[in-house]
């Protein structure tokens, strides 16, 4: 794999670990909650190879 490949991914894993991390310390806001997830999506989908 090239080498910003890599690094895109590394990239794409470190915003899913930030925002899995903002989901489960927000305990006030459902729709704050919804929106982390939707932004999960992509994200780990980009990291699973999936179109």
């Amino acid at each position: 794999m090239p080498l910003i490949m890599i690094i895109y991914y590394v990239i794409c894993v470190y915003l899913i670990a930030l925002l899995l991390w903002n989901f489960i310390k927000e305990k006030k806001s459902v729709n704050d909650m919804l929106l982390y997830l939707l932004v999960l999506i992509p994200l780990i989908l980009r990291v699973l190879r999936v179109k």
